[in-house]
């Protein structure tokens, strides 16, 4: 009984003309989206089916006689739902849901009227990472400033665009030469006006967005903190004191490696001797 109405509606579409309109939808995947049905007004829908055109043609959804029916052997069985207003709602999505999608609708009068659409679903963005590396300094440069690259990475995301804002109340616009590697990288010099500055790493697709958020002049290590001693220090006292640790070592094991070898062969010599004088006491009669 239902065949021949699809038969029907597929010949309407092949022979008759049509008029074909198109959209582009977006979503991202676990969420749900809405293919609306559009039509001209005074359009009374008699038949409907929607259908997968790409990547592959599949049968979604149909309206026959009153009756709306999903139960289709399709990627999207039992993710598909058809509202009484003739729009697909599809959902929970998934990555791979992105594609073509079509509805053939004839009035009562059996004029034809079709609709495509494109649906591209996107993942959801996760918050990025964001390092601070800083520049070696130079003596041309002065004594308070610290140059900063901050480089922001968000994984396994296609399709993203990454963009920068200082988190103060004043604007502030990103010169086009701080911007490395499509605006990944950022490039600044930071004073010591700067240190409570903080910097927003943002990465966003066409249906979410995410942003990290860091203080650069943390990192610049310009002064150790009172009572602390710095990096540097550190190892101005720890390298020497392991350097010469180790001669003392070196020095200990090639000098007592020969006298421990002399001491055995002593110890030996006197072992030796009076195994060799004891049978000449015994001859004396």
């Amino acid at each position: 009984m239902v065949m021949r109405p699809l038969w029907s509606l597929l010949l309407w579409e092949a022979l008759l003309p049509i008029t074909v309109t198109g959209a582009q939808v977006l979503s991202k995947v676990g969420g749900s989206v809405l293919l609306v049905a559009a039509r001209p007004p005074g359009f009374q829908v008699r038949e409907a089916i929607w259908r997968s055109l790409w990547p592959s043609e599949e049968l979604l959804a149909t309206f026959f006689r009153g009756s709306l029916e999903t139960l289709y052997h399709s990627r999207f069985l039992g993710r598909a739902q058809l509202h009484s207003n003739l729009s697909l709602e599809l959902g929970p999505l998934e990555s791979g849901d992105s594609g073509n999608f079509s509805v053939l609708m004839v009035d009562t009068r059996g004029q034809p009227w079709t609709q495509t659409l494109q649906l591209k679903v996107y993942d959801a963005v996760p918050r990025p990472v964001v390092q601070v590396f800083i520049a070696v300094e130079r003596d041309a440069q002065p004594s308070k400033t610290c140059q900063v690259f901050l480089s922001c990475w968000a994984p396994n995301i296609s399709e993203i665009t990454y963009s920068w804002r200082r988190e103060t109340t004043m604007d502030f616009g990103m010169e086009p030469h701080s911007l490395f590697t499509d605006g990944q990288v950022l490039s600044i010099s930071l004073g010591p006006g700067d240190r409570d500055v903080a910097y927003s790493c943002i990465v966003s697709n066409p249906v979410s967005w995410d942003l990290a958020t860091v203080t650069p002049w943390d990192s610049c290590h310009h002064e150790a903190a009172p009572g602390k001693a710095s990096y540097k220090d550190v190892l101005l006292v720890v390298v020497p004191v392991s350097l010469l640790l180790m001669l003392v070592t070196l020095f200990s094991a090639w000098h007592w490696c020969p006298c421990s070898g002399k001491k055995k062969k002593d110890v030996h010599a006197d072992r030796v001797g009076p195994e060799t004088e004891n049978p000449l006491v015994q001859d004396l009669p």
